[in-house]
């Protein structure tokens, strides 16, 4: 190797090693962070409070609840009889999705009441096959999912209303599936059933 060379490597080696020594001096310690307090007293308000409270008269975005069907489950003090909106296959869709994260996990895949946290050990929850489950209005399952029941607990904050109606639509399905005859087939699925029977 060249001098000049050489030289040119102890300049490089030299400079990365003031550089590595030059960000090693500094450092930052969290615990000496400003701290910036939302209740703490502010000179910018009259009333010293940096919280500001609720202006009379508004609704935050998502709560205006002008919909009592939609968003109680009840039409004129008791259990709804009808879905607030139209059941469509995207309905449908979307509340087998929100099924499958939120009820499975205990009411199983079919609503049998057979999900993974009860093969681990958990209180099995009714199926939703019972006749019982089956005749209950659409409203009494928006009220469990809203305010819970016995073991299960509210989902009236991870669940939109919308969602939750969704889901039950969903819960219809399932039970219609599990106890459906033959002749409320569409006639091409009437035909392959018979089919594919011994």
């Amino acid at each position: 190797m060249s001098t000049k060379r050489r030289r040119k490597a102890q300049a490089l080696s030299g400079a990365c090693l003031a550089a590595c020594l030059l960000f090693a001096g500094c450092r930052q310690e969290m615990a000496e962070q400003p701290r910036a307090d939302p209740l703490e007293a502010s000179e910018f308000f009259k009333d010293r409070r940096s919280a500001r409270p609720k202006i009379p008269g508004t609704v935050a975005r998502g709560q205006l609840r002008t919909d009592k069907h939609l968003t109680t489950g009840r039409v004129n003090g008791q259990p709804a009889e009808t879905f607030p909106f139209p059941v469509t296959r995207a309905v449908l869709e979307r509340g087998q999705d929100r099924f499958n994260i939120f009820c499975s996990p205990c009411h199983g895949q079919l609503g049998t009441g057979d999900g993974m946290v009860v093969r681990r050990g958990f209180r099995r929850p009714t199926s939703f096959h019972t006749e019982r489950l089956r005749e209950a209005p659409p409203g009494h399952f928006f009220d469990v999912i809203t305010n819970g029941f016995g073991a299960m607990p509210d989902y009236a904050a991870q669940i939109p209303a919308g969602d939750r109606w969704a889901i039950i639509a969903y819960v219809r399905g399932l039970q219609l599936s599990q106890h459906a005859s033959l002749a409320e087939a569409p006639p091409e699925e009437q035909l392959r059933l018979q089919e594919t029977e011994p």
